[in-house]
């Protein structure tokens, strides 16, 4: 639509022109080509704290302080000052422009984290609708502790985890919730994800998906637990069904106790072999045999087929655990498995895993694939971003660039895909985003790849820490791939010398100004803040 790079052309061409239906914010955001961070402060005179990003409704910067008990939440302004004269431009910015002050506006601290406790600096999640935040404090991690009853072996316990629901308004803490001796993983928030007002809480320790709600009211109401049960009344069906049992195995007891020291082994053989599969389990082997007994039509053929394709199988599919899950939307999970190890590891491109989806309402699996499974894939390509289920009232999360909206990122994808030797590893390490992260992914119109050109390794919407650069990062104009819009540089004016060690970067854009802080850190030396913005 706009034939003009003038902002002020563009700005009459709005005015006389009207957009296609449903591109009038796509429109807008063209407006960004004119609108950029133009200039940069260098290691601005900032407080040491640990900055974790901007909400995504632009209206609050949240911190953390360094020895993380204190919740540090910040307004950003913008500077103003006054000049002599009439080309302001020309003029050098005031001294004032170097204070961290000057841009941002303290609301208040508040402590979340008692005297063992520490606040989760990768973790923060935003109710855009409440403003509410949600943030967590947990205690040291054991590797050694003794096993409970229900708990997994291998998979280390923390003897407490708290998530705070906090009014970022004013920093009011509304509600709570304690998870004790158990393991929720909080790095990047990939144990928690928020869908509207829903919130689940993946226990890794006791296999346990925790569904809330988020009331108006800011209270965390416990709306059902997926795991050992299903159904509200599973454990009361149970329970009336062990004690039934119970005087059976009493009377058989009796019966026997001329051989007590046989009948104690055969006793617990019996009691071994009848140990219920958890309830998630067992909907997952239903399905899994239902799904392969359909798949072979001749019933002289089946029974082979079953012990093949699932009698074979049968305990690797028991020793599965959950890793982590996500909504898809109100009523469908989508549940990782894999092995013990692989739940706590880092990296799990070599680990085998599979996927399913579990409708919460009739507590039955739908789907179920492996991580190799090229339909899986398929259905990823074409509707990326129907797994990252953004919130309905999330404005600016809903033009985050994906290979399933941007040609530019399917483009990407696809010349990565050529590229491979091995389509079945190719599909694998792409399936290791899945489920999504929440709310990982930064909105801001610099990094729509419909604008914009840069180098995703070293600069991406993907909010995470990098390697640093010496070298400023570009952004170049799509639209005219050989002008320069704008280039971000972390770190100090004069750059650093080769012998220092290793350099961390992180970068946080406001959703929609023209604003950034580049962030970075240095082991054993101060840590360096930069401030881009438009002058």
């Amino acid at each position: 639509m706009f034939r003009s790079n003038n902002l002020a052309a563009r700005v009459f061409e709005r005015q006389i022109l009207t957009p296609r239906p449903g591109a009038s914010v796509n429109l807008v955001r063209h407006f960004y080509e004119n609108l950029v961070p133009s200039c940069t402060i260098y290691d601005i005179d900032c407080p040491d704290h640990s900055f974790r990003k901007f909400t995504d409704d632009g209206q609050y910067l949240v911190s953390f302080s360094r020895n993380h008990q204190d919740l540090i939440v910040y307004r950003p302004t913008w500077l103003s000052f006054s000049c002599e004269g009439e080309d302001c431009d020309s003029h050098s910015l005031p001294q004032k422009a170097k204070r961290f002050d000057s841009f941002f506006t303290q609301l208040y601290c508040v402590s979340l984290a008692s005297s063992n406790e520490f606040i989760c600096k990768d973790f923060f999640l935003y109710m855009e609708s409440h403003q509410f935040g949600l943030f967590a404090t947990s205690t040291a991690q054991s590797h050694d502790a003794p096993t409970t009853e229900g708990a997994i072996d291998g998979v280390p316990s923390i003897e407490r985890i708290t998530f705070y629901l906090v009014r970022l308004e004013d920093g009011v803490i509304l509600d709570e919730k304690a998870f004790c001796n158990d393991f929720v993983n909080l790095a990047q928030s990939m144990g928690v994800f928020l869908y509207e007002d829903l919130l689940c809480i993946m226990s890794l320790r006791y296999q346990t998906i925790h569904i809330l709600q988020i009331r108006d009211s800011g209270n965390l109401v416990d709306v059902r637990n997926i795991g050992i049960f299903c159904r509200e009344d599973d454990e009361l069906f149970i329970n009336s069904h062990a004690h039934c049992m119970g005087i059976l195995d009493k009377s058989k007891l009796d019966d026997l106790s001329a051989h007590e020291v046989a009948n104690d082994v055969q006793h617990h053989q019996v009691t071994q072999g009848t140990s219920l599969l958890s309830g998630i389990k067992q909907r997952l082997l239903s399905f899994i045999f239902r799904k392969t007994w359909n798949e072979e039509a001749d019933p002289t053929l089946r029974v082979q087929h079953l012990k093949k394709k699932f009698y074979f199988h049968f305990q690797d599919y028991v020793d599965l655990i959950m890793w982590k899950v996500q909504f898809l939307d109100r009523h469908h999970l989508l549940i990782k498995f894999g092995s013990v190890d692989g739940g706590v590891a880092r990296s799990t491109d070599q680990q085998p895993a599979f996927f399913a989806v579990y409708n919460m309402e009739t507590t039955e699996i739908v789907a179920f694939y492996q991580n190799s499974s090229e339909e899986l894939y398929s259905l990823f390509e074409q509707f990326y971003d129907y797994f990252h289920a953004n919130s309905r009232n999330s404005l600016h999360a809903s033009f985050i660039s994906s290979h399933s909206n941007n040609t530019h990122a399917l483009d990407q994808l696809w010349c990565i895909k050529n590229k491979t030797n091995n389509i079945s590893q190719f599909v694998k390490k792409m399936m290791t985003s899945l489920p999504c992260t929440c709310q990982s992914q930064s909105p801001s119109p610099y990094f729509d790849l419909s604008l914009f050109r840069y180098d995703e390794k070293l600069i991406s919407a993907t909010v995470r820490h990098r390697h640093s650069t010496e070298h400023p990062i570009k952004f170049i104009s799509r639209r005219q791939p050989n002008i320069l819009k704008f280039k971000i540089k972390p770190g100090p004016e004069a750059g650093g010398s080769d012998g220092r060690p290793k350099r961390i970067s992180s970068f946080l854009f406001h959703p929609y100004l023209p604003f950034a802080l580049s962030i970075q850190q240095t082991y054993m030396q101060p840590t360096v803040v930069n401030i881009h913005f438009r002058r």
